[in-house]
């Protein structure tokens, strides 16, 4: 049976490029010959097929040209290897699951030769699988793979407004690659969205060797029900009636941390009034002063009023108030 391109990458012909891109990384992850150190014969010859295929259906004139012959064989027979892998950088996708360059340690290998759209060739280029498995071509070459480091990872963490303030620590079981990693992970007070935790090592494994990746939390602070955060304040509304504005009041403030502050409110106090408390707001997270916190006053007008409410109000009109 003829060979497809859609099939060895298992997707089907109305794929998007993102969704070929996708299915090659996962089978080149699963068929790379180092993953397969007990069945490294079959992993190669599965790995030159899924390189190719991806080859082909990742470009676009290529791929147009390759659905008009309707197989893989009828491709090749008008197009040489040099053809097909021209142009496809393979490197930048295993690079970044670890594995070494296609091109490390350079051969020169004759591929077959038949009749092309240039008439009668045997080509003669330089292997883009030398340096993976020894070639495609005659037989196996020894190489060195260099220690690399492994893919860095980054996972979203949501944080309570208390927690990103305040600091904590907390405990992920997270997935990775193949394994459940459970993660204690401490968030300084002061860190706010849009901030990443670096964790040295705790991302993909190392390759021949090389050092783990590290693993990135971006950092998410979730909505409060009472307290807003503008860069290292706070911010909290109080409602006061309009004659606790007007003769002063005391009012009870909570903080973040729980405490209940009483603050003095001055007599004539206006509507969106701010109160502020010094040092009671978010650390720096490069230490210094801390930033303070601001309570809102909303000066509450009655909506209804009794008679002898409007007979007084009325009576304070008279005397310009």
């Amino acid at each position: 049976m003829a060979e497809d391109y859609y099939e060895i990458l298992g997707v089907n012909k109305k794929a998007s490029a993102d969704e070929i891109k996708k299915a090659y990384r996962k089978l080149a992850v699963k068929w790379h010959p180092d993953k397969n150190p007990n069945n490294k014969v079959a992993a190669e010859e599965k790995f030159k097929k899924i390189s190719e295929a991806y080859a082909v259906l990742s470009d676009e004139e290529k791929r147009r040209n390759y659905d008009t012959f309707g197989s893989a064989d009828q491709f090749r027979q008008q197009y040489s290897q040099e053809d097909i892998f021209r142009g496809v950088d393979l490197d930048e996708i295993l690079r970044s699951f670890g594995f070494g360059s296609f091109r490390t340690g350079g051969s020169r290998t004759t591929f077959r030769t038949g009749t092309g759209r240039k008439g009668a060739y045997n080509q003669d280029y330089e292997d883009p699988f030398a340096g993976i498995f020894g070639g495609m071509g005659g037989g196996r070459q020894q190489y060195t793979q260099t220690p690399q480091k492994g893919q860095d990872v980054e996972y979203n963490l949501s944080t309570t407004l208390e927690e990103s303030v305040l600091g904590a620590e907390k405990k992920l079981s997270l997935r990775i690659e193949n394994r459940n990693e459970e993660i204690n992970v401490k968030i300084p007070a002061g860190i706010s969205t849009g901030k990443k935790l670096r964790l040295p090592g705790k991302g993909m494994a190392g390759y021949n060797g090389g050092p783990n990746g590290d693993l990135y939390l971006n950092i998410n602070v979730l909505p409060h029900p009472i307290f807003s955060r503008d860069g290292n304040d706070l911010y909290v509304q109080k409602t006061i009636k309009f004659t606790q504005a007007a003769l002063g009041t005391t009012i009870d403030v909570p903080t973040l941390d729980g405490t209940i502050k009483r603050l003095k409110v001055s007599p004539g106090t206006q509507n969106n009034t701010k109160i502020r408390m010094k040092g009671y707001g978010v650390p720096n997270l490069k230490g210094g002063t801390k930033g303070d916190q601001y309570v809102k006053i909303n000066v509450e007008v009655p909506k209804k009023l009794s008679e002898s409410q409007l007979k007084l109000i009325k009576q304070l009109a008279e005397d310009g108030i």
